[in-house]
């Protein structure tokens, strides 16, 4: 196992969903998290819960990730002891809308791109190349099922998920021989805010995402994410699709009879 004790994991999307589990994850490790989100009051909030849980230390800056040079301003002020991430998990991302793509809103398609392309770029673009130089690292991204198959309403989320994966190929190709790992953790349906996201609020429409079948937890995600970024030195898990046992495929869902209310 590789050990994480007094190492920087920077989390980024951290305030709410899998990357606040992935923070709560990786404190009894005894690391040291930085914790990037839009939410500030989110992440403040938290920072008593991962100390009592067993980080080192916290730390937790208000963070835009569609802002590249508020990205590259924030990497670079970070103190020393802080500037030595040893896990990146590039998990910041959204969807928006569920429209067929001609009838598709363009703010919504931008906000996409921007967040789950561009976001993720602007990160590893700032922190790679500290793991590069010091030889040693792991980059994971957290990606969906919609980087593996496109399903009716997804395509321009879904697009933006099969960038993700795309990009994880290839910066791991690019890193090869540096030392520096790269993992994408694709989930399927996974209980945080993320449909409430996609319905700009409504949350009967989310509910019904989930109804009849017992999605993931984030907490199931981001179990895998701290087992891939622990495994020894020469073991890189490249890529895992994880799926709730009620779901088979992106539009393949069991789901069960629900009583009227």
């Amino acid at each position: 196992m590789h050990t994480l004790e007094d190492r920087v994991v920077l989390v980024t999307g951290a305030s709410s969903g899998i990357g606040l589990a992935c923070a709560r994850a990786f404190a009894p490790l005894g690391c040291r998290l930085v914790l990037v989100a839009r939410r500030g009051d989110r992440l403040e909030a938290e920072r008593p819960r991962l100390v009592d849980l067993g980080a080192r230390d916290v730390r937790t800056d208000v963070l835009d990730v569609r802002d590249a040079g508020a990205v590259d301003a924030f990497v670079a002020a970070l103190p020393e002891r802080w500037r030595t991430i040893e896990v990146l998990v590039n998990n910041a991302g959204l969807s928006r809308g569920l429209e067929p793509l001609h009838e598709g809103d363009r703010g919504d398609w931008e906000e996409m791109i921007d967040t789950n392309v561009k976001g993720l770029l602007w990160v590893d673009r700032a922190v790679v190349p500290g793991m590069v130089a010091r030889g040693h690292g792991t980059v994971v991204h957290v990606g969906s099922i919609a980087g593996e198959e496109v399903y009716p309403g997804g395509n321009v989320y879904c697009a933006t998920k099969h960038a993700v994966r795309a990009l994880g190929d290839g910066l791991r190709t690019d890193l090869l021989g540096t030392g520096v790992r790269v993992c994408s953790i694709d989930p399927g349906l996974v209980a945080t805010e993320f449909s409430e996201v996609r319905f700009h609020g409504d949350r009967a429409r989310a509910a019904a995402v989930y109804r009849g079948m017992t999605p993931l937890e984030p907490e199931d995600v981001a179990d895998v994410v701290v087992f891939a970024a622990t495994r020894p030195p020469h073991v890189d898990v490249a890529r895992v699709l994880l799926l709730p046992t009620d779901q088979a495929s992106a539009s393949r869902v069991h789901r069960r009879p629900v009583p009227e209310s």
